[in-house]
């Protein structure tokens, strides 16, 4: 693997962190929406990535090594039911809906998808300064 290859899963992993957060923000505003349904309440999402390396490996893929964004799923969790008869969204049954989002959880996983941001920005730019360091070797 040559080391131009680094800024290519160091992007790609890139991508896929920028993938969690943008779900993790979507998650978090819409944390204290109301429904008058289940069906129409939003749920939390959560992205799903698998590494292309194993692709690669086997000869399913060509050049392409990293982080894949396989899809968005919504999670099966229960959503939160809360007796609230006089909320102008109750249902006939005077129950309202939340969605199935924990504020606490988000964060964390907001803070943890930010670090890995950061170390692959780390990792390019390390990878960056090896060949800026073997372009000047050839100088001298």
């Amino acid at each position: 693997m040559s080391l131009f290859r680094i800024f290519d899963i160091a992007g790609s992993a890139m991508s896929a962190q920028s993938v969690r957060l943008n779900t993790t923000a979507s998650n978090l505003a819409n944390a204290e929406s109301v429904s008058s349904s289940a069906e129409t309440t939003y749920r939390a999402r959560r992205p799903v990535f698998a590494s292309a390396l194993a692709d690669v490996m086997q000869g399913e893929k060509e050049g392409s090594v990293g982080v894949e964004v396989k899809g968005v799923l919504e999670s099966q969790a229960p959503l939160l039911r809360e007796f609230n008869p006089t909320h102008p969204m109750a249902d006939k049954d005077g129950f309202i809906y939340r969605p199935n989002v924990n504020p606490v959880e988000e964060m964390a996983d907001m803070m943890s998808a930010t670090r890995s941001y950061q170390t692959n920005v780390q990792v390019a730019d390390s990878a960056k300064q090896m060949l800026l360091q073997t372009l000047r070797m050839g100088k001298g």
